[in-house]
């Protein structure tokens, strides 16, 4: 759900650029706050999440090893997501205090 809204947002926020840019450049400046950083943040999360526990999966599915092996990769992917999230909510959090 959370993907989904924030695709419909971005859709049309994204068109108010050929309707009126200074409405735009207005509505991307309200997006400049710490409570859309923190859902930008959940989103990447999730998303992240989403993309490696799927690799998990397939690899359950098709690896004729993949069962006896899911709790390692479970711990693997959930190590990665972490060591993959450090920079990315730097980023974020740059973004929301620091980088206007």
């Amino acid at each position: 759900m959370a993907t989904f809204f924030f695709l419909f947002v971005h859709v049309l926020d994204t068109a108010l650029v050929r309707v009126n840019p200074e409405t735009y450049d207005s509505v991307i400046e309200t997006y400049k706050n710490p409570v859309v950083g923190l859902m930008e943040l959940g989103l990447v999360a999730m998303v992240l999440y989403h993309a490696l526990n799927g690799l998990r999966v397939m690899l359950v599915d098709f690896w004729s090893k993949g069962p006896q092996y899911q709790r390692v990769m479970l711990w693997t992917i959930l190590a990665i997501w972490f060591v993959v999230m450090i920079p990315a909510a730097g980023r974020i959090f740059y973004n929301m205090f620091a980088g206007h």
